[in-house]
């Protein structure tokens, strides 16, 4: 098993590198949080074509799969860059399970439209209950129900906060439950009876959130499966899991950097033991999240019943991992890392929000745990 990038993917890589260097994203996020405006990279993500990773050819997509999906989105994550692919991509691969015309897909496509992922959680082998993100507390909610009515159409009512990129977007794809079995269906955000509320004073302002609230809502019943929804759950998980992969390699990039020009003493202070004990520990989390998002990537196409332990491991992993390296980055560069004049905040701020959305790191631990215990092999006596 080759887990090499191919030339396509390093290209790829290389190319949302080069068109996220053009905007300076990190002082954005340091003036958003100041009452400023955030840059619209949109525009950026339907250049490149980022918006159609996950459509195939056929309606205007790349064709392409989740390890394409999370190189451009650790990108993003490296400059703490506010593209809306956290909504959209997981949107995307559930609207290419059919349902939507074919119009309109080649739209979301294209870029012309933004999806927005609405997300249910899974139920798992302790709930088989599918659940919802709360406003407040740490009990889930009940997903929003679906009554199935003529014409492949259906109502929704519900509440599901906390929704990444659901302000602005065109398509809400909102994942409730039918009789406890879950059902996609694609609403517009005017329509009579849906409600999208923007998170006001979110902790990290590069990450848009909103409330979105459903009171008989009419929108399309998609064909996307049970199947097909659990793994656009873990499809996020996995890409939060790559934002986080890379901001913690540009944690440890300026980390780096700054140990070995600061001195103390007359020497660097990358030559003391403690920085460099430091550094190596996130060096070592950074590429133990790689390994399991690459494994992840290559589990969603071509062992999809092991993709749900292996983005579960990666976004654990990931938000450990961030969490860390953004505590050391403040750490090295002592008193004025932990100032308002350092960007170092900025990767503390972001990892304290990832880390918490979708059910959160320790939900992906639970879940991990569960699938492994669920396959293992009873000892005989």
């Amino acid at each position: 098993m080759n887990f090499d990038l191919s030339d396509e993917q390093v290209l790829l890589r290389e190319a949302a590198r080069d068109a996220l260097s053009r905007v300076r994203t990190v002082e954005a996020a340091r003036a958003a949080l100041e009452g400023g405006e955030l840059p619209d990279l949109w525009p950026t993500a339907t250049q490149a074509g980022w918006t159609g990773l996950l459509v195939d050819d056929a309606h205007g997509g790349a064709g392409l799969g989740a390890i394409d999906a999370m190189l451009v989105t650790a990108e993003a994550g490296r400059v703490l860059a506010s593209v809306p692919l956290l909504g959209h991509l997981p949107a995307t691969a559930i609207l290419a399970a059919g349902g939507l015309d074919d119009a309109t897909l080649g739209k979301l496509a294209s870029g012309e439209l933004r999806a927005a992922y609405v997300p249910a959680r899974p139920g798992d082998d302790l709930s088989p209950a599918w659940t919802a993100e709360p406003r407040s507390g740490r009990r889930r909610a009940p997903a929003p129900q679906v009554a199935r009515g003529d014409e492949g159409l259906a109502t929704v009512d519900g509440t599901v906060s906390w929704v990444p990129d659901a302000v602005g977007a065109d398509v809400l794809v909102v994942v409730g439950v039918e009789g406890g079995a879950p059902v996609a269906v694609a609403l517009g955000p005017d329509a009579e009876g849906v409600s999208v509320e923007a998170a006001a004073g979110v902790y990290d302002a590069t990450r848009p959130l909103g409330h979105v609230t459903l009171e008989n809502a009419c929108g399309r019943v998609l064909a996307a499966g049970e199947d097909a929804l659990r793994r656009a759950w873990h499809l996020a998980h996995a890409l939060i899991a790559a934002e986080s992969l890379g901001a913690v390699e540009e944690c440890l990039q300026r980390s780096v950097a700054y140990a070995k020009e600061r001195y103390t003493f007359g020497r660097p202070i990358g030559s003391y033991q403690a920085i460099k004990h430091a550094l190596t520990e996130v060096l070592r989390r950074q590429e133990n999240t790689r390994s399991l998002l690459y494994y992840a990537g290559w589990a969603y196409d071509s062992q999809p019943s092991e993709f749900a332990a292996a983005a579960s491991a990666a976004r654990a992993a990931g938000g450990a991992a961030l969490d860390f390296a953004a505590r050391e980055l403040i750490s090295v560069h002592g008193g004025i890392g932990a100032t308002w004049e350092h960007d170092a905040p900025l990767f503390f701020r972001r990892a304290q929000l990832s880390r918490r959305l979708l059910g959160g790191t320790g939900d992906a631990v639970d879940r991990l745990a569960g699938e492994l215990l669920g396959g293992a092999t009873p000892i005989a006596a």
